[in-house]
């Protein structure tokens, strides 16, 4: 076996070309193989990211009948020490408190239904942080016409600025990047930002405001300082009614949620709602994903006494959002297996070349002694050296352009980047970073590679001596 691997290696370099070519066709199939999967992967990846992480977390404690009826007759009584017990388990990154219902929003003569979520403001940071989605600045009409009017900003500047109106932005970068200002317009950046900015101010533990997400505030016509009237049902059927001042504005990524959500504090709800001591939830992000079923039992266990109590995932709480992920995924695999489909021909064709090439070498060597089984034996290691450097080599180059696209996604635009953000997503494609998928791809290509010499060998297994010696 030695001797078999020294010459076939010995073999590779006789013809360095045609090594080189038939190596390269499995670089750059293993390549662009680990690299579409990424681009697939790191884009689901992210939307369940985005959407659960953002609001809902992975696993939800609550009770058994709330799914189906939301109301807060189907509240849960949690107590510290089970709180505690949650927060204490390994692999839950954090567990944060809620009370979710619906009101009726209105101010004059506007009105709408909305999704009120009472939050311990500190507690939330970790979870959804709306204090990092505050909105600190609006291209308002007001805003746009004093812009016009002032003649240090030029006119392509104001042009700009007239196509994003009404556009929120929570900081002074996402503001410049979009109008394409640089470090260099600093002084532009400034004008620009104290003329459209707006007060914007996080809830307090106590407070008895809230936060406003900015397609209702904009439904409702209100800004911060103004009040808004909800309306509502209480805990067990009593009667919810108050005045509410608006602190802030936040920019929530999810349009459904962007269109009807609001903020207020644990303590406010309740003397609001008349529940005290009263949650509809508590949404926990995890760690390791990877471990949320494990977690989901562990966390399940703490509530055995307790019939009324569940704890789900995030595939129970949003199934429309699994199935459409799902559908995503299945068009990736599809669109997968068609590329390996082209690379497994492409490497067929450059094997079937290179045997080709050498029947003449091969007639040679048979009719010197060599026996045909031993002269596979070479062929199919030399594919295994072959298939190994294309490999290796294909995923090492694949490494920087992984970890650049992790860290700076693609950002769709155009139509298609509407699409994205009408189903509630960003619009970017950011790559993932490696996990078992890198070395499937590997696997995948390794196989296809051995595969790709099934048809060369048996030919060599056949092969007429006189015809390969007349070449």
């Amino acid at each position: 076996m030695k001797e078999i691997i020294k010459i076939a290696w010995r073999n590779l370099w006789r013809n360095r070309r045609r090594t080189i070519i038939t190596a390269s066709s499995i670089f750059f199939s293993i390549f662009f193989a680990i690299l579409m999967r990424s681009f697939q992967l790191g884009t689901y990846d992210h939307m369940i990211r985005q959407s659960i992480e953002s609001y809902s977390g992975y696993l939800q404690v609550q009770n058994t009948e709330f799914k189906e009826d939301p109301t807060l007759d189907n509240t849960v009584d949690i107590t510290p020490e089970e709180l505690s017990a949650i927060k204490s388990d390994p692999n839950v990154k954090v567990a944060v408190p809620r009370i979710e219902t619906f009101s009726l929003a209105s101010t004059g003569t506007l009105s709408k239904g909305v999704m009120v979520a009472a939050i311990s403001p500190e507690v939330e940071k970790s979870m959804t942080n709306p204090e990092h989605n505050l909105v600190h600045y609006i291209f308002s009409e007001k805003a746009i016409d004093t812009l016009r009017k002032n003649k240090e900003i030029p006119k392509e500047i104001t042009d700009r600025v007239s196509k994003l109106k009404d556009q929120p932005f929570t900081n002074k970068n996402f503001m410049a990047e979009e109008l394409e200002l640089n470090d260099d317009d600093s002084l532009l950046i400034n004008i620009i930002s104290s003329i459209c900015s707006i007060k914007a101010d996080y809830l307090s533990e106590n407070d008895s405001g809230l936060l406003v997400s900015y397609r209702l505030s904009q439904y409702l016509k209100v800004s911060v300082g103004d009040s808004i009237v909800l309306m509502g049902q209480g805990y067990q059927g009593m009667s919810a009614a108050g005045i509410f001042p608006v602190r802030g504005i936040i920019k929530v990524p999810s349009p459904d949620l962007d269109n009807k959500l609001i903020y207020m504090t644990l303590s406010n709800a309740e003397d609001y709602l008349s529940a005290y001591g009263k949650l509809t939830s508590i949404a926990i992000n995890l760690k390791n994903t990877d471990e949320m079923i494990a977690t989901q039992e562990r966390i399940s266990a703490i509530f055995d006494n307790q019939s009324e109590i569940v704890v789900k995932n995030w595939e129970e709480i949003s199934p429309v959002l699994k199935q459409q992920i799902e559908g995503d995924s299945n068009g990736g695999i599809l669109f997968i297996v068609i590329l390996y489909v082209i690379i497994f021909f492409g490497i067929f064709g450059t094997v079937q070349m290179m045997i080709s090439e050498r029947k003449r070498e091969f007639g040679v060597m048979i009719s010197l002694g060599m026996k045909k089984g031993r002269l596979a034996l070479i062929i199919i290691m030399e594919m295994i050296f072959l298939g190994s450097l294309g490999i290796f080599s294909g995923m090492v180059a694949s490494i920087p352009f992984i970890v650049y696209g992790h860290i700076h996604p693609i950002r769709i635009t155009g139509e298609l980047a509407k699409m994205y953000i009408d189903m509630g997503f960003d619009p970017v494609m950011p790559m993932l970073l490696f996990e078992s998928y890198f070395f499937i791809q590997a696997l995948v290509v390794f196989l296809m590679v051995l595969a790709a010499t099934v048809l060369p060998v048996r030919s060599i297994l056949k092969i007429n001596i006189i015809k390969a010696l007349h070449g």
